[in-house]
Order: structure tokens, then sequence, then C-alpha cells
């Protein structure tokens, strides 16, 4: 089979290098890496009859945005180059979302400070928390934090990259000190002090090593709903901390971040292994969608679930919680199911942690808020405004 590079693709389609990658994430095309890593290359056999057929019509068009962010393989997203897997089996979050934010190599050579909040903040944040429901999911807590810290952040109108970082380190600090304490943290790292806030367990140091690789394969996916609202909000000069509630505002949709709760529902349904099989089938005679398996840009597999569930499995081998999982995937198998995503992955890292309902929502929202930032740094920099243009199908007009 002949591969050709993108400049070669995207002359013989008439389209920019970057829509090509949108036909990568919706199966129109497939890429593979150049031998020495450092080119996409892409069939010209496909190319050739995308070209022949003309731009696909089958899906509503897409908003195509130049960034340097994040790009999507055929399995994984690619930090600013840098492959996601990787960075999340060797560095924490505080120094990926550093890269994220700023590109800079010694973000990832050297362990960032400053992700501290202003502790009168940090109260604020607390009391605003005293007449909400107990049993709120931490997604919900998570919105009113935000508000919080922002109204109390005199810094928060400054939007040149620096300062925009210096708020997202206080940001995700707050985020994670501001929830209710539910152990001891086992250090000052991001993913320490978050598994305090979400399990009244001991911290243990596989389980830890989990949570902080979830945290870094969901610091950023592209373009995903949550992101693009961001990325909107940033256009428009909204401040990093309206940036992230628009983000966590649409992170909580079903077919979006919400899907981990699916996930853990699920989880919690089948209460041993050998009642997988009916819970799958009772799902797939309704028409339901089994949660937690499958991707819409992952075809064929999500490589982040991979990663992070065989982390739980070596963390915490023969756990009941994990026969569970098992006994879901080997029937999705069965019944030839895509493949289990990362939200399935962080459910069953909340189900052997015994995190409560809603963590996988919370670990995402921390992780992606990275992200978020990475992005509305990159709209601030543009300083034109995303304005979207609608396809009017109502009544004639009448004048």
């Amino acid at each position: 089979m002949e591969w050709i590079d993108a400049t070669t693709a995207s002359e013989r389609l008439g389209v920019k290098p970057a829509t090509l990658y949108a036909y990568v994430s919706r199966g129109v095309l497939r890429r593979r890496r150049s031998d020495d890593g450092r080119r996409s290359l892409f069939s010209a056999e496909e190319v050739e009859q995308l070209a022949r057929r003309g731009r696909p019509r089958s899906q509503p068009p897409e908003l195509v945005i130049d960034s340097a962010v994040t790009a999507l393989g055929p399995d994984r997203p690619y930090f600013r180059g840098l492959d996601a897997l990787d960075l999340a089996r060797s560095h924490d979050y505080e120094s990926v979302a550093t890269w994220l934010w700023t590109g800079a190599p010694a973000a990832l050579t050297s362990r960032g400070g400053g992700w501290e909040c202003d502790e009168a903040a940090l109260r604020a944040a607390r009391a605003a928390q005293h007449g909400l429901p107990g049993d709120l999911l931490p997604l919900d807590r998570l919105q009113v934090i935000t508000t919080v810290l922002g109204a109390s952040d005199g810094l928060r109108f400054q939007l040149d990259p620096a300062s925009v970082a210096d708020t997202g380190r206080r940001l995700v600090a707050g985020l994670v000190d501001a929830l209710p304490q539910r152990s001891e943290p086992a250090g000052t790292s991001i993913a320490e002090r978050l598994w305090s806030r979400l399990t009244a367990r001991p911290a243990e140091p596989p389980l830890l090593r989990a949570l902080q690789a979830a945290l870094v394969l969901l610091a950023d996916h592209e373009l995903a709903p949550s992101t693009l609202a961001a990325r909107v909000a940033a256009s428009a000069r909204a401040d990093p901390y309206a940036v992230v509630q628009t983000g966590l505002g649409v992170l909580g949709g079903p077919l979006h971040g919400g899907a981990s709760y699916g996930a853990e529902r699920l989880l919690a349904e089948v209460g041993e292994a050998g009642l997988a099989a009916r819970a799958v089938a009772e799902r797939v005679r309704r028409g339901e969608r089994v949660p937690g398996f499958g991707h819409s840009v992952y075809k064929n597999g999500d490589g982040r679930g991979a990663l992070l569930f065989g982390l739980v499995e070596e963390a915490a081998p023969g756990h009941e919680r994990l026969a569970v999982a098992h006994a879901l995937r080997d029937e999705a198998r069965r019944r030839r199911l895509p493949d289990p995503n990362v939200d399935f992955a962080l459910a069953a890292l909340a189900a052997v942690s015994g995190m409560p309902p809603g963590a996988g929502e919370a670990v995402f929202a921390v992780a992606r808020t990275a992200g978020w930032l990475a992005h509305a740094m990159e709209e601030y920099a543009r300083g034109t405004l995303l304005r979207l243009r609608a396809a009017y199908t109502g009544p004639p007009i009448t004048r």
C-alpha cells in the first residue's frame, strides 16, 4: 500500500491539513506514523477515492480550529506532539498540565510548584457548600467551587499566558482542596490530595499511580464538546474561571464526561460476575448503549482505557469489583460489542478504590481543567470571536 504525507493528501483533496485529521477522527481516512515517527502518512488509495467522490456528506459539517495543543491518533491523544500514554506512565499531572500550557521542555523535567489556592478563597468555597445535600455528586460541588473561587480572585482578568497558568494552578488546587475531605492526604501532589477527597481509604501507592495516570490521560482530548464550549467562552474574553465553568456545564452530559457515571452505575448494578451477561443482554434488548464501551473517535479501541484498566488490574488483582468488570468485558466481546473505553476503566478505578458515585466525573473535571485552559490561551492569543453560523431551516422570511 502506498502512503503519502499530509501536504500531498491535503493538496489532492483541496482541504486544509487540519481537515485531514477531522476525516481521521470520523473514520473516513486512515493514518499512520512514518518510520521516524515525525510525520503523519495517509493511504494514497483512500485519498484518491475520497477525491473522486467528493467531500463526505454523510455527517454534519465539522468546525475545524487550528490548534497546537492536542492531536488525536488512531487510539490515543498526543499532547503537543508527545504520546499521552507515555506521559501517563512517566509523569505527574502537574508537569503534564504545565506542558500543555507552555510547551516548555522544562515542564517535563522538574516538579512545578505553586499548586496552592488562597486560604480565604478556600474557606469561602467550603462555606458555600454547607447548605448542599450530602449526597450531591462531586461534579455539582465543583461548579459551586469554581464560581466562588472566581469571585474571590482579583487576578482572574489577567489573560496573558503566564497569568493564566498561575490561575490554573490556583484553580485546580482549589477545586480539589475545597471538596469535603474523606481521609488524610498521603502527600502534596494533586493526585494525592484528590484521593483524600474521593475515598476514606488510606492511599495505596499502586491505586494512587492509577489515579495519577487517569489525570494525565484525561487532561485534554482535542475539541471534545466541553473544550469547544470552553474555547467559545475564551474567544469572548471570558476569564479562566468562566471558561472552566463553561466546560463543567457541558462535561456532565451522558455522552461526554458523564459517561463514566453511567459505567459506574453499571458496575454497581452487577453485584457479582455471574450477573454480567444478563445486565448486558437487557441493555442490548432495549436498544441501549452499554456504558463504558466504544468511542466515537477510537473505532478500534481506546488506548487510554487499556492502559488505565491495566494499572487498576495490577493494583488490585483479585478484587471482586474487577471480577465484575472482567465479566462485563468478556460478555461484550462475546457479543462483538466495541472494546471498553477510558470511562469504563475510570469506573473500575473508582469501584476498587471505594469512591462515591460520580467520582469518575470529578477526576475527569479536575484533569480536563488543564486542557480547557490550554485551549483558552490559544483563543486569548487569537483575539477574535468564534462565531458559528446556522443554516436556517425555519419558515420563509416575510419582509
